[in-house]
């Protein structure tokens, strides 16, 4: 089969597979968090914690839980990989600080940036009682802003978003918890494995030895990539075969990445009372995604353009690319394949995708409010040209939710070209490349654009390990992720204190081909007009010589 036609079939199933899960698993989440209802095990937890589960919060409370259980989780998590040394199933020392600060950061915050080899800097009880835990709470932090942005956009002369425990509590325990359960028993079955078992020795054919690596890991692939977390258990990541063993295991994963980020603009749709805008979203978002899947293939395919350097030849290049497409276009950063080893332009799109602002289809809860964000700088855009009342169902756009979505949309641009910049003229971040020239550039801004974008996969040429990066990666890791999670609860604040309108005549529509389109090109040209001359020194520039 060439590679054209297994593209179309792969992509084709893909979107079937999708379409049958994202009905119900969208009505599911919507039931989820309109459930005035709290399961047995859901009460035991709000009353270890003194959480009142009736009590709504402002987005301002919203917003300071949100962030103090970042701050608690990045101490907590800190101090347990510095301990490692002494806890069981460790491996006998730790991390040196920089490097332990900068796993703990990026865990917290959905990002799984490793500067570490994944099986050699992390010990089973750090894997299961820390990474593995973070990888749930930090996703559930990201659905819990994104349904507080949609009660916003609901609900009418309100006060309240809803409580960030009781939302935090409910994606663990009934969507993450779940799935992950039923998936990490697909894993297994498909090969990969879960034990507790130590390293050992054995001898090879040819006389040589080699360490055969035990571990849990199907427990925490699965919710590395459900929670669009990454990051991996080995270093090799998703190209390991016990991690990711076969072309269908292959298949599940990418499915597993995109089946929440695709099913919450239907949960909206069902929150805001008319399903035709999460269609739009979800239009959307496939198109990004499918579009950036077929260049990304092209490029790796097409000539002295591409080749299978840095990939498997289990997966080969379609299932590559689409691997790396999935998770560059969410905020998961898994990887079964090497990027730095991808041709300059496929490099350069999947980069891209992350540049695009977490949008196709964006991270667990991070993509939906993203978009949201982004729809209503469309509206306010569109507005402006044709004369029409900015509205988005009902609620004006006016100078407090411009400001604060123009603010959202900039912190991750500002981030990654103020570090890159930095990093290419310091002499510590550079003398970490390997490349220099275009493939440095793109070494150093593929690094930034990860960590501001929680996303965590690498140009791997980069040593990253070391005191300057691992702390200003940390930094963009942290404000790339709480920035906007406040700036999007102050949208969801200004919007919920508002009368909802009914439409008229002047109200702009915000569902059809027409909007769509639209919010595709706002989307691209915002990130075309940030990025553009970035990319054309690396990615392009390579690409040319």
């Amino acid at each position: 089969m060439n590679v054209t036609l297994q593209a179309i079939c792969m992509i084709a199933t893909i979107a079937l597979l999708l379409a049958f899960i994202h009905v119900p698993l969208g009505t599911w989440m919507y039931r989820c968090f309109t459930d005035e209802r709290d399961w047995a095990p859901e009460r035991l937890i709000y009353r270890a914690v003194g959480v009142d589960p009736r009590i709504e919060q402002g987005w301002r409370t919203y917003a300071v839980a949100s962030v103090m259980f970042g701050v608690a989780s990045v101490v907590l998590l800190f101090a347990l990989i510095m301990a490692q040394g002494v806890l069981p199933w460790g491996l006998g020392r730790s991390q040196d600080w920089h490097t332990a600060f900068n796993t703990a950061v990026s865990f917290t915050t959905n990002t799984n940036w490793q500067s570490y080899g994944g099986e050699s800097g992390a010990g089973y009880t750090v894997q299961m009682a820390g990474l593995t835990v973070q990888n749930f709470v930090s996703a559930a932090t990201g659905i819990a802003v994104a349904v507080a942005l949609c009660r916003a956009i609901a609900r009418s002369n309100a006060a309240t978003i809803g409580n960030f425990w009781v939302d935090l509590v409910r994606a663990c325990t009934r969507i993450l918890l779940p799935i992950a359960f039923v998936g990490a028993l697909v894993l297994v079955a498909g090969g990969v494995i879960q034990n507790l078992s130590s390293p050992h020795d054995v001898t090879t054919l040819v006389g040589g030895s080699q360490t055969i690596q035990g571990g849990p890991v199907a427990s925490q692939e699965v919710i590395k990539l459900l929670g669009t977390n990454g990051g991996g258990f080995f270093n090799a990541n998703s190209a390991h075969p016990f991690e990711n063993p076969n072309a269908w295991t292959n298949l599940f994963e990418i499915l597993l990445v995109l089946a929440i980020p695709f099913s919450l603009p239907w949960m909206y749709g069902l929150m805001v009372g008319d399903r035709r805008q999460g269609a739009v979203f979800t239009t959307a978002m496939g198109a990004l995604f499918t579009l950036s899947a077929g260049l990304g293939i092209w490029a790796e395919s097409s000539g002295a353009l591409g080749s299978m350097e840095g990939k498997e030849q289990r997966f080969g290049i379609v299932g590559s690319v689409l691997f790396g497409t999935a998770t560059t276009g969410t905020s998961t950063g898994g990887v079964n394949m090497m990027h730095d080893s991808m041709s300059p332009l496929g490099g350069g799109l999947m980069m891209l995708n992350m540049m695009l602002g977490e949008v196709s289809p964006g991270g667990v809860g991070t993509g939906l409010y993203n978009i949201i964000i982004f729809a209503l700088l469309t509206v306010f855009i569109a507005g402006l040209m044709v004369g029409r009342t900015p509205e988005l169902l009902g609620k004006a756009i006016g100078r407090r939710e411009i400001t604060y979505s123009a603010l959202a949309v900039v912190v991750m641009p500002a981030l990654v070209l103020m570090f890159t910049a930095a990093g290419v003229v310091l002499p510590v971040a550079k003398d970490a490349l390997l490349n220099h020239g275009p493939h440095g550039l793109s070494e150093m801004m593929y690094a930034y654009t990860s960590a501001s974008n929680n996303n965590g996969s690498a140009f791997a040429g980069l040593a990253a390990d070391q005191p300057y990066l691992n702390l200003t990666l940390a930094a963009c890791m942290f404000l790339g992720r709480f920035l906007p999670i406040v700036l999007v609860l102050a949208v969801a604040g200004a919007l919920v204190s508002q009368q909802r309108r009914p439409a008229t005549a002047g109200t702009m529509p915000t569902h059809g081909p027409v909007f769509t389109s639209l919010l595709v090109g706002i989307i691209v040209i915002v990130a075309g007009l940030t990025f553009f001359p970035s990319l054309a020194l690396g990615p392009i520039a390579e690409a040319l010589s």
